[in-house]
């Protein structure tokens, strides 16, 4: 009974984080530059974040990758570290 407590939990978080507004399937897209730029224009879009955009968009990402675990193909999860270097790069850090 947790467990499906627990993937309720982070799905609702993914699907309605009250930080951004993201683009439906954001995280299963194939290329990790699309990726990176959806998450940044949500986080810049975004006026309900109490991080800066770039915390916002990065902690998003790694939340996903973090809870997705097994669940996440190896091919999938190197497009999302990509997309997090990506990221890295249009905001400049």
């Amino acid at each position: 009974m947790a467990a499906s407590k627990t993937k309720r939990w982070s799905n609702r978080v993914t699907h309605e984080s009250n930080a951004l507004d993201l683009e439906p399937g954001v995280f299963t897209w194939d290329d990790p530059k699309r990726i990176a730029a959806s998450l940044r224009r949500s986080a810049l879009k975004s006026r309900r974040r109490k991080a800066e955009p770039f915390r916002s968009a990065l902690s998003m990402l790694t939340f996903y990758v973090n809870r997705a675990g097994r669940n996440l193909s190896e091919r999938q999860r190197r497009v999302l570290m990509k997309a997090k270097d990506e990221l890295r790069r249009q905001f400049g850090r």
